[in-house]
């Protein structure tokens, strides 16, 4: 298992990066909150969790232990895989989770893509306890990735795709926030204040 890496960032891109870990390049897949912490050329440690299915290795990157405890929690419930895991995490921290879980906030818990009303009380179900209690005001949140990306709005709407919402959906999305920010911001900040706006509309 590995639940530790610190090495090079190579890449960042909306959804994974590359860290170079004693001569590898290692593609670890994270949510933008985490990702927008990250800026190539410099050195990152992430908590990581290795998901081994029978025709592939996938390794997930976190900000912090607590995070990746988090979505290997969320991954006892029935039907949530780690995609689905990273997108809650997209959408809400870690605390949050946490809260809407406590006090059965389905609405909170349907804001992510890919959870329904069903799906969103199984969480409340089977994640009781589970989770542990909020320990409070989390860590500052992280800084903008290094800059703007051309083709701004094409990588925000591909990058919400990825995490479940359907291409309108996305497109709406992004453009309601572009048309009030512009383009000049990091996309990976595009990208969280647009996934705030779906949450909004949710």
């Amino acid at each position: 298992m590995i639940s530790l890496l610190t090495g090079r960032v190579e890449r960042v891109r909306l959804d994974s990066a590359v860290v170079t870990v004693g001569g590898i390049g290692l593609h670890v897949l994270a949510a933008p909150n985490t990702l927008a912490g990250l800026t190539a050329g410099e050195e990152a440690t992430l908590a990581t969790s290795l998901v081994v299915r029978e025709d592939s290795l996938t390794l997930y990157g976190f900000a912090d232990e607590d995070a990746r405890d988090v979505f290997e929690k969320l991954q006892t419930v029935s039907g949530v895989g780690p995609r689905l895991a990273l997108a809650m995490l997209a959408v809400h921290s870690p605390d949050g989770l946490r809260a809407a879980v406590a006090d059965e906030d389905i609405t909170a818990l349907t804001k992510v893509p890919g959870v329904g009303k069903k799906g969103a009380g199984r969480l409340v179900l089977e994640l009781g306890g589970k989770l542990g209690a909020a320990p409070g005001a989390g860590a500052g949140a992280p800084g903008p990735a290094e800059t703007p990306a051309s083709g701004a709005e094409d990588q925000v709407i591909e990058a919400l795709v990825g995490l479940g919402w359907n291409r309108k959906q996305a497109t709406d999305g992004t453009r309601a926030v572009l048309a009030v920010t512009g383009t000049d911001k990091p996309v990976a900040d595009l990208l969280r204040e647009v996934l705030r706006e779906m949450g909004r509309r949710s």
